[in-house]
């Protein structure tokens, strides 16, 4: 069975010609099916951004490929991969600073559904309303602008954008880091409830080793570019074979208390 994402051997270089070469990623494998969580997790300077701006195609590796079921994004041409775009989208950090400020919420949005085509104003705009009741705002939302909205409900409009176009695939790049802790845990049940809802699948790439351990499936664990371990979560953890994995679980001393009080956020109970 084809793989829903597939990365291989992606290398990105960065530096100018002739200049000294900073290598962000170095021979990267990985591999992600419908409907998975598989988490990315490393220190800062891992490559954990690199890998998700190239997954999302948004920079080009110095080699290596990145195949969306079975089909090379970078030997697409622009047009091409513009359309192929429905198909997976990405939810960023900052949520304000991935909106425009300018634009109501609602023509924020639908924006993605420019892909599509083939859809009236009026035909956009309800499809717009109807994803951020999925996310859990209502649909009056459409009406107002980014400022007016709390750090949690406007990286709910990011996802409400980002799943406009029902993609298969979103790649998450540290996208609940800025929130507190009882906001973060309803950004993650929100996903949680999305994947069964729709079959999504979601890399989430993530520097908190916790939040790992209560959604991802498997996990994949970066160090300066390199791939140094990957395998279903629990027994990665219950496991480490990597030095760059007992780091980060030595950094996390309570890991298994904040899981404990993660999974019952998660599932709306009282901590």
């Amino acid at each position: 069975m084809t793989p829903l994402l597939e990365i291989r051997a992606l290398t990105r270089d960065y530096g100018a010609a002739g200049g000294p070469v900073f290598r962000a990623l170095d021979s990267v494998s990985l591999n992600l099916s419908a409907g998975e969580i598989l988490g990315v997790v490393g220190e800062s300077g891992s490559g954990k951004s690199t890998l998700a701006r190239l997954a999302m195609a948004l920079d080009r590796p110095t080699s290596g490929e990145v195949l969306l079921e079975g089909e090379s994004l970078f030997k697409l041409s622009p047009e091409m991969l513009r359309l192929r775009r429905r198909d997976f989208q990405m939810v960023f950090q900052d949520p304000y600073g991935s909106l425009d400020p300018r634009w109501r919420v609602g023509r924020v949005v639908a924006e993605p559904l420019g892909l599509l085509g083939g859809l009236s104003r009026r035909e956009r705009a309800e499809r717009a309303a109807a994803m951020l009741e999925q996310v859990g705002l209502s649909a009056a939302s459409a009406e107002k602008y980014p400022h007016e909205f709390s750090g949690g409900q406007r990286q709910r409009i990011a996802i409400a954008r980002a799943l406009a176009t029902t993609p298969k695939l979103l790649v998450a790049d540290e996208a609940v880091s800025a929130l507190d802790l009882s906001v973060q845990a309803q950004i993650l049940r929100l996903l949680l409830n999305l994947r069964e809802r729709f079959g999504l699948a979601i890399l989430f790439i993530t520097h908190n080793i916790g939040v790992v351990d209560e959604i991802c499936d498997r996990m994949a664990v970066l160090d300066q570019g390199r791939l140094v371990e990957i395998g279903a979560t629990r027994a990665v953890l219950a496991h480490p074979q990597a030095e760059a994995t007992r780091r980060l679980l030595a950094a996390e001393p309570n890991l298994a208390v904040l899981g404990r009080k993660a999974h019952r956020a998660l599932r709306g109970e009282t901590p």
